[in-house]
């Protein structure tokens, strides 16, 4: 089973129409299932092309 690692949130606001009316409305965080080190861990994919880049500047 997977870890969660990140600590990202849904971030919520409102969808408006070109009338103002607003909806209630969230962005979920693209979170994905990565194995690092032998360890499978839930990442979300900002976080993994970090951890891409730094391994290809070592």
């Amino acid at each position: 089973m997977a870890t969660k690692v990140t600590t990202k949130k849904p971030l919520t606001g409102n969808r408006r129409s070109h009338a103002l009316n607003a909806t209630k409305m969230k962005q979920k965080p693209n979170l994905q299932k990565k194995t690092i080190n032998g360890e499978k861990v839930i990442i979300s994919a900002r976080e993994a092309r970090t951890i891409n880049k730094n391994k290809k500047a070592n």
